[in-house]
């Protein structure tokens, strides 16, 4: 495989056009290949971005491939009352299995991404604390991450869009989308109701009683904020129970956790001796990534156990595993306690 050829995940975002222009800079010959997931919306913008660039381009169509390792697992994990981000499993199971088919149809030993992480010598590091995004990468094959070049490292968003000023490009000032990509304009609950049949509505309980009545469990997440008590102190939702369409409310103190399981574990890493001693983040943000304690207990599961306590751990949610800032793999939330 040709070690100067790459092939880059490029969106109608900053992004991705910045990260051409860096490896364009590094020698690379860069190919554009553009994930065709909603009709096309976005493709005029990412083949402009190519042509300013300079930079081969390639639509591909994955809508097919959408269905089946995003939007249908999404969709089952919240009817199932899991909270499910998308992101990380379209990354490892349509994305970067894309930009790796489409590398080795013209023979390029590399992909690429926009993601704000570091990686050196097929390991991932986390990025610039305020827009890591290390953990969308926590379940990746590793036969993906021996091939990823993340160009813009540690590098902070405001660097990226004064290069892209710089470089006159019309995305530069594109806002960051706040949006699922399959979802657009409407919430993620209404897009469930069109494409299956959903819970109505169900009893919430507060201390073993029925204190309300909810509109269908798909439309509640683990921490939500829920009502008030008679007294005025907030509820949140701590457990959804996709079998009686129950929502179980507590005080805010009670939704963290100091012990979680996660099951479905990758492992980044070539060599993992248990008890492992790391850090967790169990969501993506930026400062909750306690110490912690990680226990085999068979069948690619793990028993991870926190000196501080995790806030609402949700089923579904992924756990990202860190050794300081190496990413060492992760797995998906099945219990807490």
């Amino acid at each position: 495989m040709d070690e100067k050829k790459v092939v880059l995940g490029l969106s109608d975002g900053v992004d991705s056009a910045v990260a051409a222009r860096i490896l364009k800079d590094q020698g690379f010959e860069v190919y554009g290949l553009y994930l065709n997931i909603a009709g096309g919306a976005g493709e005029k913008e990412a083949r402009r971005s190519a042509e300013k660039l300079g930079i081969s381009f390639c639509a591909m169509d994955v809508s097919d491939r959408i269905e089946e390792h995003v939007c249908r697992p999404f969709a089952e994990g919240y009817l199932k009352g899991e909270t499910i981000n998308p992101c990380i499993g379209c990354n490892r199971n349509m994305k970067f299995e894309a930009l790796t088919q489409y590398a080795d149809e013209i023979g390029a030993k590399w992909i690429a991404t926009g993601h704000y992480s570091r990686i050196e010598n097929g390991i991932i590091y986390s990025g610039y604390p305020d827009n890591d995004q290390s953990y969308m990468l926590s379940k990746l094959k590793r036969s993906q991450v021996e091939r990823l070049l993340l160009p813009l490292g540690g590098m902070k968003k405001e660097d990226v869009r004064e290069i892209a000023r710089g470089m006159h490009l019309s995305v530069a000032e594109k806002p960051d989308s706040r949006e699922i990509c399959f979802i657009k304009g409407e919430t993620y609950a209404s897009w469930l109701e069109k494409r299956a049949k959903t819970p109505g509505e169900g009893d919430a309980f507060y201390n073993g009683s029925v204190f309300s009545k909810h509109e269908g469990i798909h439309r509640y997440t683990v921490g939500q904020r829920f009502g008030e008590t008679e007294s005025g102190r907030r509820l949140y939702v701590s457990e959804i129970h996709s079998e009686t369409n129950s929502l179980f409310l507590v005080l805010w103190d009670d939704l963290f956790k100091n012990e979680i399981t996660v099951r479905d574990v990758v492992w980044l890493t070539d060599k993992v001796v248990f008890p492992v001693e790391g850090q967790v983040r169990a969501r993506h943000t930026r400062w909750e990534m306690p110490d912690c304690v990680i226990e085999d207990i068979g069948d690619g599961r793990v028993r991870v156990t926190t000196k501080d306590k995790l806030r609402a751990p949700a089923k579904g949610q992924t756990a990202a595993f860190y050794i300081g800032n190496r990413l060492i793999g992760g797995g998906t939330i099945d219990g807490w306690r």
